[in-house]
This record gives structure tokens, sequence and C-alpha cells, in this order.
């Protein structure tokens, strides 16, 4: 249940925005009566491209036994056999995984399975500044020289092909799992453990730690004394789930199918989580005693999580998914906290200085599409975050390049937008770049300072070729048009169960036309940035809170009639609940 007042979970408006709004389609009675919900539901779902009552069932109600049986992920037959006589013959496994949520989340699940099995384990996270994403050779050397038998990947190595190729000269044998796009040439392993390695695979969108769930529960099976797991192995694949859950949201993937039912149980069981750093962790953000939604995870736990890489060291962040002192995780989590508020104070100042370098050189002119931009001593730690929100602002795909006077070559991050692929335009300017990864939202570079140029042009080039004029048009895409009176508390109350939320299953956005205030609007927040109103259409009266609309006070107080988009909620405070509007954006007529 929401209590008091929350932000949006869509951008606040930095922007004029094209509405597109999405007409009543004709099916949404039918499908209301099948599945016995408020017509809207039945609208919004339609919208989500769920039209079969069978589907639509499954969607409104996800069960674990939905989920995509572990045996069918493509590679785990191979994987399981491998991890299976490490084991047995106390083989040295090192865990190599990613520093961010997913890559986290996916080596905690590894490594609390396979030390239950008895093995000999541990696990490496490279420094994102010192050593960048993925397998690097001075890793591979120093494991080799370890004692490591056999290295585990999460969330990253399908690309790797001289690093796998090092591990296998060093008598190293190596399993991937991962979920990033697949190159041409596929580095050589003992087994690659991929979605995307078979064509039919259900579940294509597969965040890395689903990918590393899966294997976990393939591997528990394979030691099961009968059918079913024994008892510490049941509740550590139940404590997984939350993991899984919070790896999928941060990664920002499709959250349909199983990545929605794996999400859903997992935000279900996260409050009663028996793990102590993911209590630790729940604690620190204030959430201890509340349901939790995939915003909680996108904004309020992950980012502290992601904070130990980008400040720091990820390896502290799997230090405190994996330890069983809850003092320990407390004094992680409080720290994680301390760091996440520094990450904050470092990406304001970053933004401020890129979004004036874009306005500046005249990139967010519509003759430009792919925005790329370098900076001096800009933290590497940070500036994907950057790069999502000038990809935001300016709507259109960007790339961040953090430039160090001892640096050979640089390390960037990009982002992209919706119905461009990132990793595909990375490709096609690879030329110029030293390595890259990554997949259709999200990507890393490594380049030298001397190619910027060359390839700021190419990607530029490649983006005015994939991107039409209206692309790079921000757009909010709006579920209906509908008066006030329509969203009664038992309406929203209804549409809650289209949730968690996410990519691919935004938040329901519905719009209302020549609406007025009823009342005078009211500027709340510590700078006043934000705006308290209520709003009438003569049919109902409802009150709004525009998170970051502050400016509009007196365009409102001017305006006779104006229109609304917005997330109706229900908002719960001292006791008492009410429908609440959060603004998405408002038009002026």
């Amino acid at each position: 249940m929401q209590t008091g007042v929350r932000h949006s979970r869509m951008r606040t408006p930095s922007q004029a925005r094209q509405w597109v709004i999405r007409p009543f389609d004709n099916r949404c009675a039918e499908l209301a009566r099948a599945l016995r919900v408020c017509p809207l539901v039945a609208q919004v779902l339609i919208n989500r491209s769920v039209s079969d009552p069978q589907a639509a069932s499954s969607f409104l109600r996800p069960k674990l036994t939905d989920l995509i049986a572990p045996d069918r992920m493509p590679g785990v037959g191979d994987a399981v056999r491998r991890l299976k006589n490490a084991v047995l013959q106390r083989e040295k496994i090192t865990i190599y995984g990613d520093y961010d949520v997913d890559g986290i989340t996916g080596v905690a699940i590894l490594w609390r399975l396979l030390r239950l099995l008895g093995a000999e384990v541990d696990y490496y996270i490279p420094h994102r500044v010192d050593e960048g994403y993925g397998l690097n050779d001075e890793a591979v050397r120093s494991l080799a020289e370890s004692g490591a038998r056999l290295i585990l990947t999460v969330d990253c190595g399908v690309t790797a092909l001289e690093s796998a190729a090092l591990a296998r000269r060093l008598g190293m044998d190596l399993i991937i799992t991962d979920h990033h796009g697949l190159a041409e040439t596929l580095p050589q392993a003992n087994a690659i453990v991929h979605p995307a390695l078979e064509a039919g695979y259900p579940n294509p969108d597969a965040a890395g730690a689903v990918v590393a769930f899966k294997l976990a529960w393939a591997l528990a099976n394979e030691f099961a004394a009968g059918p079913r797991l024994d008892p510490d192995l049941r509740q550590f694949m139940l404590n997984a789930t939350s993991l899984a859950a919070m790896g999928t949201v941060a990664d920002v993937v499709d959250l349909r199918g199983e990545n929605r039912v794996l999400t859903s149980y997992g935000l279900k069981s996260l409050p009663q989580c028996s793990l102590p750093g993911i209590a630790a962790l729940i604690e620190s953000a204030g959430l201890t005693g509340k349901g939790l939604d995939s915003f909680d995870i996108g904004f309020r736990l992950a980012p502290m999580l992601n904070a130990a890489g980008r400040m720091g060291h990820a390896r502290l962040a799997v230090d405190l998914l994996t330890s069983d002192s809850p003092v320990h995780c407390r004094r992680i989590a409080e720290y994680l906290k301390e760091q996440n508020a520094a990450r904050q104070q470092c990406e304001k100042k970053i933004f401020q200085q890129a979004a004036k370098m874009v306005v500046e050189r005249g990139l967010n002119h519509p003759d430009h599409k792919g925005i790329v931009l370098a900076g001096e001593n800009w933290h590497s730690g940070v500036i994907g975050v950057v790069a999502g929100r000038i990809a935001e602002k300016f709507y259109r795909p960007t790339v961040m390049i953090c430039l160090t006077d001892a640096a050979t070559a640089a390390v960037g991050s990009a982002r992209s937008i919706p119905g461009f692929n990132l990793y595909e335009a990375v490709k096609a300017c690879s030329a110029h770049l030293v390595r890259f990864g990554g997949h259709e939202m999200a990507a890393g570079v490594t380049i030298r300072p001397a190619d910027i140029e060359a390839f700021a042009g190419a990607f530029d080039a490649w983006a005015r070729d994939h991107l039409a004029a209206e692309d790079t048009v921000s757009k909010l895409h709006i579920d209906a048009a509908l008066p006030l009176s329509e969203f009664r508390h038992d309406v929203v109350r209804e549409l809650q169960m289209l949730g968690p939320f996410g990519q691919g299953n935004p938040e329901p956005c519905f719009a209302t036309r020549g609406v007025r205030l009823a009342g005078q609007p009211r500027r709340c927040g510590a700078q006043g940035d934000h705006l308290q109103l209520a709003v009438t259409d003569n049919t109902s009266t409802i009150r709004c809170i525009g998170f970051r609309l502050g400016n509009l006070e007196k365009k409102l107080l001017e305006s006779d009639f104006f229109s609304v988009a917005y997330q109706p909620q229900i908002n719960t405070y001292n006791g008492n609940s009410n429908v609440q509007l959060v603004l998405a954006d408002v038009q002026f007529e």
C-alpha cells in the first residue's frame, strides 16, 4: 500500500512532449467480463499486447509454476555437468561478475548456492574505473595464480574472446553466463549459458541475474535427493527470487512473461527475505515493514547497491548480499547509503555540465540524431546514469566518455531511447573503438581519445540513418483519455493488479482534457519546486501532485482550461486513503 506522497515513476517534463493517446478497443468489454475486472484494466492489458483471456489471467495473477523450466535455458546442461564435477572434486571455482546490480545479485545467487553445496568458491568483481567492464587479461592471470580451476562469469563474458583464450592457455576452464548482445564469434568456453543462443527460447529478455538464477535452479535440482528440493535448497531458491527480481528491475529488461512472474514473486518475498543483507538494505532505505514494488527497487534499493561500484568497489555490495552477519550488513548498508548520496551530488554536477555542452554545440538541433560527449575527469562510475538523463532530456541516444590525463584509452557509457538499438549502433562504429559491449538500451565502450571525434561523427551518421525526425520527439504514451469520474477508489485498486511496472509494462497513464483549477495551487518541497493542486472537469474533483512542476503555478492560474496526463494512485496518510493523480504532463489550450 502506498503511504504518503511519492514521486512519479515517469520522467517529469523538461520539454514539450507529444501525447500519443490509445483509442478505445472494442475487445475490452468482453475481456473485462472474462477476467471479472473493470473495463479500464482490460483496456490497459490490450494496450500491453495482452488480449487473450488465458494470457491476461496469467498476467494479472502470476504464479511460480509459470516459470520456464531451468533445463530449457540454452547451455545450462553443459554448465551443470562441469559445475557438478567441480563441486565433487573440490576444485576452486571463482565467480567473475559485473559491477552493476544485475551482476551483483547474480553473483550472490550462485555463490550462496555453491557454498550450500559444499563447493570451494570465491568471487571476483572488477573495479569499474581501473579495470572496466567484463573479463580482462590481468584479472584472468591473477585468478590463475590464486589457484582457480574454473571461472564462472555472471552478466559478462560473451564477447571476451581474448580473455577466454588466455584462461584456456593458463589451464582454467570457463563457464560463461550472460545476456548481452552476441557477437558473430563466441568465446572458447566449456559452456555458454545465454537466452539468445536458441531462437525459440521463450524469454530472450532474461536479465543476467535471471540467467544465474536458472543455472542455480538447475544445479540445485541436480543435487536434490528426490523430486523435491531439500529444505535448505528450497529456502535458498525462495531467497534467490528476491535477488533475481532486484537484478531484473535494475537492469530495465522487459517486465512481461517470465520476467514479470519472477519479479512479482520476488517483490512479495523481499520484505520477508531471510538474507541479512537484504534486511539491512531495506532498513537503511527506510522501507522496513512496507510492501515493496518495482519503484522501490529501481529508485531506492538498486541505487544504493550500484553506488558501491560507481563510487568505490562493487565487491562491498556482494559482501552485503553474501554475509550472514546482521551487524556487518547494517554497517555496509549505511555506508552504501552515504555513497549513494555522494553519487547523487557528483551526478548532478556532471549532468549540468553535459546539458550545457549539448546546447552550446547545437547537438540538440534536429539535424543531429546522436549525442557523443567527452569530459575531463568526469567520474566514470556515474557517466552511465548521466547518459541516461541526457538521452531522456534531449531524446537522443547518448554516449558519455570520461577523459583522464594519464589514460591512453578512455571509457564511456551509452544509453538509448525507445526504438533505437544501441548495441547495433555501437557495433557499426566499432572500427573507432578499442572494445565495446552491451544491449539494445545500454552499452559500454573503450576508445582512444584521438578517435573520439571520428566515432562521434560515425555514431551521429548511423543515428541519422536509423532515426526519423519524429523519433527524436519525446512521446508520452497514454492508455486512454477519460473523465475524472472514472477514477474511483475501486478502479484504481484494480489498476494496481497490473504491477509490477517497468520496461514493457509501464505504469498506466491517462489523460483528461479541459480541466480547470478547483482552488489555489500550492508550491511544496524543500525548494518549492513541486506543486499541489486540485482539478475538476465537472464530473469529479481530484487532488493532484506535480513533481518539479512548481514553475507552472503562474501559468495554471492564468489558464481557464488545460489538459492533464497522470498516473492515478491510492494515497494513504494518517490512516485515510484517497485517489490522487500524479501528474506526468500538462498541456495548455
